[in-house]
This record gives structure tokens, sequence and C-alpha cells, in this order.
């Protein structure tokens, strides 16, 4: 194995930002904020200031902000949380595998997609959910706004982290730490209007969730996202136009690509494409052995053989699939490496 040139996969390390600071927020976020002594005091002053942080970058109030120590509970929370006994709950056909698990025990009604990724929403009734992915994590195809929809709306902003704004009319929403370069282990939840959520977890009080979160997780969280947010902003141009490049070189120096939406529809840091004829597993191991890391939306283990629903949904090529992120801190010589490097194996695997 080589070594790592250039990494374009979704993961990334802690921002730098967060990493200095961690040691310190350990040190410091140790105690519980719930309970009454100096410490604990001491603690809650910071949980309430790293969710000052969470609601000016996310859009939200400080006392609508939650952390879970499971972002992937917050599908549940969210969803299920808003359904009625008599509600429909509509999904799109290129939600995350969470979505499609609480479909399966509720009355539900899937909304196709279009090969440029856009959505025909229902009207729906007060009593209907609508789950809304504000971009695609896969494609990075943002979705519009679901302003013609009548029901309650739960938003999945784990994949648009900060970047994108919440619909006027949202019920709950979710985001993922991850997508601001912070630490693993911590989601943020939001509930618009208690009044018109229901807990759907067994609970003895009023609690969004039983999970402990930790502390120095989410006090690190909040240093990533203001971390990443100024770099992002000084950046963005920069992103966009390598998103550009890669897309103008694909379709110039590589043949029979398919490539997911836009640069006008998709965030400048997500990319996605297939090429004919090429295997995913063989490409993306060989771009690894080269020294580029990078995701596949096509099945690349044992566990699941299945292609992606995501590009098949879309009408895409489901095989060869090729996922990037373009971190801000990504240099543009990285990227011309990739790009050359890319079009040797291609040209290699279809030989």
């Amino acid at each position: 194995m080589g070594s790592v040139t250039a990494s374009f996969v979704s993961e990334s390390p802690l921002h730098p930002a967060a990493s200095a600071f961690l040691t310190d927020a350990f040190d410091r976020g140790w105690a519980d904020p719930t309970k009454s002594t100096v410490d604990s005091r001491k603690a809650a002053i910071l949980q309430n200031e790293a969710k000052e942080v969470f609601a000016s970058h996310l859009g939200l109030r400080m006392n609508q902000v939650e952390f879970l120590a499971d972002p992937a509970i917050g599908f549940h929370l969210g969803i299920s949380g808003l359904l009625q006994p008599d509600s429909t709950l509509y999904y799109s056909a290129v939600d995350r595998s969470e979505v499609y698990a609480i479909v399966q025990n509720t009355i539900a009604d899937q909304i196709q997609v279009s090969l440029d990724g856009s959505l025909d929403y229902p009207d729906g009734t007060q009593a209907d959910v609508l789950a809304w992915q504000s971009a695609n994590g896969e494609t990075g195809i943002v979705t519009p706004k679901p302003d013609n929809f009548a029901g309650k709306i739960f938003v999945d902003a784990t994949a648009s982290g900060s970047l994108l704004a919440l619909p006027e009319r949202w019920g709950t929403a979710l985001w993922n730490s991850q997508a601001w370069q912070g630490p693993a282990g911590l989601g943020i939840f939001a509930v618009s209007d208690r009044s018109l959520w229901r807990n759907p977890l067994p609970h003895i009080d009023s609690a969004i969730s039983s999970s402990n979160h930790s502390l120095p997780l989410a006090m690190a969280s909040a240093i990533a996202l203001e971390a990443f947010h100024r770099d992002y902003q000084e950046r963005q141009f920069a992103l966009s136009a390598m998103s550009a490049k890669i897309r103008n070189f694909l379709a110039t120096e590589i043949s029979a690509v398919d490539i997911a939406g836009t640069l006008d529809t998709t965030l400048p840091h997500l990319l996605s494409f297939s090429c004919l004829y090429v295997d995913a597993q063989m490409l993306t191991s060989e771009l690894d052995r080269r020294g580029f890391s990078v995701d596949s939306g096509s099945a690349c283990s044992s566990s699941n053989m299945e292609p992606s629903h995501v590009l098949a949904a879309m009408g895409l090529l489901t095989h060869g699939n090729i996922r990037l992120t373009l971190h801000p801190q990504v240099a543009e010589e990285d990227v011309d490496q990739f790009l050359h490097t890319l079009k040797e194996v291609v040209f290699e695997l279809r030989s």
C-alpha cells in the first residue's frame, strides 16, 4: 500500500481548530451539567455556549438545540415524533436507509426522482409528514424546498450541515457533526414546536433523548463548526472551480461517464460520477493503492451486494461510481494529480 496523496472521502480528520481544543474540552466539560455542583454549573455554562454556536449557524433558537450521542436515532425521533395515526409519510426514492427503515412500519408514499434530482412534492394534508433532504449526501444535489407541502416536514441536513437554510415551515431537523469536520458520535437535533411533536422513544420525562451525549464532543463540534464555516466561505469559489475542472475533465478526457447533477444544482464540495465498463471496487482499490482515497456509491462490500439505490432511482449508472468530497483544505494540485491518475486507472481497467 502506498502513502496517501490526497483524501476525497466524506470522513475527514477532526478540524485542526477543534483538535487543538479537544483536550481542554475534556478537562473542562467532564461534569454532568444537570447537577448542582460547582463543576456541573460550569459544565452547564459551557453547554449553553456550545448551543449558542449551533443556534447561530443552523438558524435555530438556543432552546431548540438538542444533542444526540447517536445521530442515526435522530431520524426516528424526527419522523416518528411527527407522525399521527392518520398520517401518510412521504419520502423520496433517494432518502437514506434510516428513512426506509421507518417507512416499513407506517403508511407511506414514495416520491420519484428525475434524472436531474428534482422531485414533484405532493400537497399533503396537515396530518401528513414529509421526510426531506436539504441535499443528497451521495450526489451532492441540492433539493428544492417543499414550499407547497401542507403537513409537517422533517429535515435531513446530515449532508448539507450549516451550508443550507431550513425551510420556513420545518417541524424537526437533524445534523451530523461530521458534516463540518466535527467529531463523530454527535448529532444535533431540533424540534420547531414541541406541541406538534411526540417523543416516540420510551420515556418518563420531557427529555427528547435518553442517551447521554459527550459535552466535550459538543464543545469541540461547536469549535469545528465555526472554523469550518469560516474556511468554507473563504474557499467556496475555489471549491466550485475545482468541481468545474473535474466535470470538464471527465467530459473531455474520459469517455462514457455519468455525472450526477450540474455545477449549479449541487453543493460545490460534493461530486458523484460513474464510469461505464469499470468495476467500482477495482477502481477504488487501484486509486487507493496509488494514494487517492475516494468513496463509492456502488456495492463494494459483501454485506451489501446491491447497487446504490440513489443512482438507480435517478436513472444513472450504478456501477463504476466514484464520490468525491472536496474538503476546504484540499489543494488544486491534489485535484490535478487525482485526475491524471484517474484517467490512467480507467484506461487500464477498460483495456
